[in-house]
């Protein structure tokens, strides 16, 4: 039943929860799935959010190595949680937070504090009702705010894990007591065997029937697959999963995670949603920003090739959202941003000018401990002087400021006082109410705060504006008694929090760009909204690009 839009705004927010679940492998793109069908949704005008269920015993992932688990991502609201949440901001556009990812551990946490407190009188806790029902009051909290016409809840690792048993135990019954109001996505393998030459669905068909197993019947089946999927596929895919030909979905590779969205739309996974949710079908569905973001990403008009200096260069996911972030801020400049590697750790005063050599800018990346750190000081020091784009993150920024206390100020052994305690120009170093804390997690500046910026700084020009808010998570911060004397030497203290009065951004001012800022721009750049510190990092890598080549042209 098609309606039109105003019939669908007035429609009342009352909740429906679409759970996405993995079988086969993981990694086969949950995540991705997740954001491209509230995409879609919320291209019909629907109001959508998504969720994470992790089943892992930590309470979030902030102590998490990132060999572990890849990037922590942090919310508006200072929660530290898994990387897929980045997708879903990124996608929809829509602030995430800390009810938007519940891990087993925090679960766990929740009933026990409640038995401590007598909450159960008495009876005995066990995994059916109380962790499932505490489960379910998580999933559901969203959907009570009245805020949301769709939930969407992604629940991590694959089916048959031992781990995820509380979690499909809840969608078994949240199906049963929801009817209508609740359906179930499953996300799946057909691979395809080179030596036989097909495609093979029985992968697909283990992975259903384990989910029925544990009492769950998927309402739409989507497959990854690196080959089309025939009608014949479809057909046996639906024969033997006990769904309808409509709902097998094929999610065949993509050139990019942006493709998925209107790879989706022609697969029609939105329309099987609302039909499997008894929900009517809006006439209009709207992707138009959406096609000319991917429209500017397939066909640029300049390129640059772009620096990033870590610890973690070799993790995938270690660095996601500044991956992402760049690729926002180079489709702004319709621009094509190759992206090279280099690990701290080998970095040196041999072999720095020529492994950077030729690059267009560089970012110098966030990050904890000792490990790598003289390699990224070793780096800003040849960008500063040979006047490269440099946007340095959290860890690079400190690292920025170390850099030129050693180099310019000549304060030799200036450090942070996270790595050399006993430096004797402690530059960076812990605020006064971090210093007493002892546990890990959660104990961070994290989430948003504000910053108040100079009107004649590099940052405001980017932003147009002299307040922004931005999100943190660090221990450490600029140490206040190196004010007077960076600023006298050609540091532009570009941005402080007003509140509290620490630094939160440096510049050069006899550079052309050079940036380092204490928060972390990646987590709110969007498709919708590239973050001006990104934009503005690869422009001046274009402007440098091309100075370079007229320099070139004229010896």
């Amino acid at each position: 039943m098609q309606l039109c839009q105003k019939q669908i705004v007035q429609m009342n927010k009352i909740a429906k929860y679409i759970f996405v679940t993995g079988g086969v492998s993981s990694s086969l793109g949950k995540g991705i799935i997740s954001a491209s069908l509230a995409k879609l949704l919320q291209g019909r005008g629907f109001s959508v959010t998504i969720q994470k269920l992790d089943p892992y015993i930590n309470i979030d992932p902030g102590t998490l190595n990132p060999y572990e688990h890849g990037e922590c991502y942090v919310t508006q609201d200072g929660a530290e949680t898994d990387l897929d949440l980045g997708h879903y901001e990124r996608f929809s556009s829509s602030p995430t937070s800390q009810a938007n990812n519940v891990t087993t551990g925090r679960i766990y946490q929740n009933v026990i504090n409640k038995e401590r407190k007598g909450e159960y009188l008495g009876t005995t806790v066990q995994v059916v009702p109380h962790i499932t029902d505490e489960i379910k009051r998580s999933v559901k909290l969203l959907g009570q705010t009245g805020q949301f016409e769709f939930v969407i809840t992604e629940i991590g690792g694959t089916v048959g894990d031992i781990e995820s048993f509380p979690f499909i135990e809840t969608v078994r019954q949240m199906k049963w007591e929801m009817g209508s109001s609740c359906a179930v996505v499953h996300l799946t393998l057909v691979p395809f065997l080179k030596a036989a030459g097909e495609l093979k669905t029985k992968p697909t068909q283990h992975s259903v029937k384990t989910l029925l197993e544990q009492g769950v019947q998927p309402d739409i089946i989507v497959c990854r697959t690196e080959k089309h999927l025939n009608e014949g596929i479809k057909n046996k895919i639906a024969q033997f999963c006990n769904v309808s030909k409509d709902a097998v979905i094929e999610s065949i590779d993509a050139e990019t995670i942006y493709e998925v969205p209107l790879l989706m739309r022609e697969e029609k996974l939105d329309i099987a949603v609302l039909n499997s949710t008894d929900t009517p079908i809006p006439a209009i569905l709207d992707l138009t920003n959406w096609e000319r973001f991917v429209t500017r990403l397939k066909n640029p008009k300049e390129e640059v090739t772009i620096g990033l200096v870590g610890k973690y260069v070799e993790l995938k996911d270690a660095y996601k959202s500044i991956n992402e972030s760049i690729i926002h801020g180079g489709v702004e400049n319709e621009c094509k941003v190759h992206v090279k590697l280099f690990h701290s750790e080998q970095l040196n005063d041999k072999n720095i000018e020529k492994k950077l050599a030729g690059l267009d800018g560089v970012l110098v990346a966030p990050g904890f401990g000792r490990r790598g750190i003289e390699g990224k000081i070793i780096a800003i020091r040849y960008l500063r002087e040979n006047k490269i784009p440099f946007l340095g993150i959290c860890l690079g920024m400190q690292c920025a400021c170390i850099e030129f206390s050693r180099n310019v100020l000549g304060l030799e052994g200036a450090h942070s006082t996270e790595i050399d305690p006993s430096t004797p120009y402690p530059v960076i170093d812990l605020m006064e109410d971090q210093k007493m804390i002892k546990n890990m997690g959660g104990t961070m500046r994290l989430g948003a705060y504000n910053c108040k910026l100079d009107s004649d700084s590099i940052c405001y020009s980017e932003y147009g504006k002299e307040f922004i808010s931005e999100r943190h998570r660090h221990r450490y911060e600029f140490n206040n008694e190196y004010r007077e004397i960076f600023e006298k030497n050609g540091v532009r203290l570009a941005g402080v929090n007003p509140e509290k009065d620490l630094v939160e951004i440096i510049e050069l001012k006899e550079h052309p760009w050079f940036v380092g800022v204490q928060f972390h721009p990646e987590y709110q750049s969007t498709v919708k909204n590239p973050h001006p510190l990104f934009v503005g990092f690869i422009k001046a890598a274009i402007e440098h690009k091309h100075a370079r080549e007229l320099l070139e042209m004229s010896r």
